[in-house]
C-alpha cells in the first residue's frame, strides 16, 4: 500500500460537469435582428436556416420514436430564442413542456443575446420548465462589442446576466475571446468577471474568421487579424484554470466540429480538439503550481512521481504529446507518471 502526504495529494481541478445526453434542436439565425461580424450559424451548426413549426414537427417525429429511451436535456440552440416572433416563441414552450410531461425531457436549456432578455420573458421560461438560460456575452468589454456590431454595451450585458439569476434560472455564459478590438489582457479580464458571476457553465469561442462573413471581407483587407493557434491555446488553458478555481464547469472550448466547417475556416484559432488541448493547459499549470509549492521552489528530483487519475489519460499529455517536455522539465518524464483509478493526484518519490 503506497501511502502520501496529505500536502502531496491533489483533487482534480476540473469541476463535476453534468453528464446528461443533450437532443439539441437547431434554429439558425431564427429570432436575429441583425447579423453579427463573425457569425455564419449555418457552418456552425451544420444546420441550415429553417422553419421554426417545421424543425418542431421533425423533433416531434423524431422523439416519439425515441420515448422508451432514457429522458434527454433539451436544447435549443442558434438564433435568437427569446426574440422569436410570439407564435413561434410559444409552440418551442408549448414542445418543451409536452414532452417534459410525456417523461422523455428532464431539462430544459437555450441561448439568447443579453438584449433580448426580460422579466417577463425569463418568467414564461420558467413557467414552462426551463432551468438554463445561456447568454451570448461574448464580451464585457464595450470596444470590443462596438466592434463586432453586437448592438449592446457591457452594461446591458452585465443587467441581463442580474436579470437570469434573479429569475431563478441557471445562468450560462458565451465568451468570444479574439473579437476586433479585443487584447488579450481585456479578454482574460472577460473570464474573470464571468467567474465573479458564478455561472452554472461557461462556453469559450476563440473568434475565427469564417467564409461569407462580414468579418471575412474586413480579415481580407488587413483590418483585422486573429490569434494564432497557439495565443489561443495558451490563453483557453489559463482561462479554463481561472473558471475551474471558481468551480466553473467549461462545458465547450473551440467551435464543435461539423461537417465541412473547416473548409469554412478562412483564419484563426480552430483545431478539431483545441478543447482537449487546452483542457491538458489548464491541467498542466495547475499541477505545475502545486508542484513547485510541494517542492517550495526546489529543482525536481529525478525519483518524483505522479499518480495520475485515469479519466486524465486523453488530456494529459496534449496534443500529439505536446505537453511532454514540460512535465519532463518538472522531473516528471513519461515512465514516472503513473494511472490509476482514484479521483486525485498523488505526487511521491521511487
Amino acid at each position: 500500500m503506497i501511502l502520501f502526504p496529505e500536502s502531496h495529494i491533489f483533487p482534480s481541478p476540473e469541476p463535476p460537469k453534468d453528464r446528461g445526453r443533450i437532443y439539441p434542436l437547431f434554429l439558425p439565425f431564427s429570432g436575429c435582428a441583425v447579423r453579427c461580424v463573425f457569425c455564419a450559424q449555418h457552418a456552425q451548426t451544420g444546420t441550415a436556416s429553417t422553419d421554426v413549426l417545421s424543425a418542431l414537427e421533425r423533433a416531434d417525429r423524431d422523439l416519439r420514436e425515441r420515448e422508451s429511451r432514457p429522458a434527454l436535456d433539451l436544447a435549443f440552440f442558434g438564433g435568437t430564442f427569446t426574440a422569436l416572433p410570439p407564435e413561434d416563441f410559444r409552440a418551442c414552450l408549448d414542445f418543451a413542456t409536452r414532452w417534459q410531461e410525456r417523461g422523455l425531457i428532464r431539462r430544459v436549456r437555450c441561448s439568447t443575446r443579453p438584449d433580448a432578455v426580460d422579466a417577463p420573458v425569463l418568467a414564461s421560461l420558467k413557467a414552462a420548465g426551463f432551468s438554463l438560460l445561456e447568454l451570448g456575452v461574448q464580451s464585457f468589454d464595450d470596444g470590443a462589442l462596438a466592434r463586432s456590431r453586437r448592438g449592446y454595451t457591457a452594461a446591458d450585458a452585465r443587467r441581463a446576466c442580474a436579470l437570469v439569476r434573479d429569475s431563478g434560472l441557471e445562468l450560462g455564459i458565451q465568451l468570444m475571446p479574439g473579437l476586433p478590438g479585443a487584447r488579450p489582457e481585456t479578454a482574460l479580464r472577460d473570464v474573470e468577471e464571468s467567474a465573479d458571476l458564478a455561472p452554472a457553465c461557461v462556453r469559450l469561442y476563440p473568434c475565427v474568421v469564417l467564409e461569407g462573413t462580414p468579418l471575412a471581407r474586413t480579415w481580407q483587407q488587413g483590418e483585422y487579424a486573429p490569434w494564432s493557434l497557439e495565443q489561443a491555446f495558451d490563453f483557453l488553458g489559463s482561462a479554463c484554470l481561472i473558471l475551474w478555481r471558481a468551480g466553473v464547469p467549461v462545458i465547450r472550448m473551440g467551435l464543435a466540429q461539423e461537417a465541412g466547417l473547416e473548409k469554412k475556416v478562412l483564419a484563426g484559432p480552430y483545431h478539431p480538439d483545441l478543447g482537449g488541448m487546452a483542457k491538458g493547459r489548464a491541467l498542466y499549470l495547475y499541477l505545475r503550481e502545486r508542484i513547485e509549492a510541494v517542492s517550495h521552489g526546489n529543482a525536481p528530483r529525478d525519483g518524483l512521481t505522479l499518480h495520475v487519475p485515469r479519466i486524465w489519460q486523453g488530456a494529459f499529455w496534449g496534443h500529439r504529446g505536446s505537453l511532454e517536455p514540460l512535465y519532463a522539465a518538472l522531473g516528471l518524464p513519461r515512465k514516472n507518471v503513473l494511472w490509476w483509478d482514484k479521483d486525485c493526484f498523488a505526487l511521491g518519490s521511487r
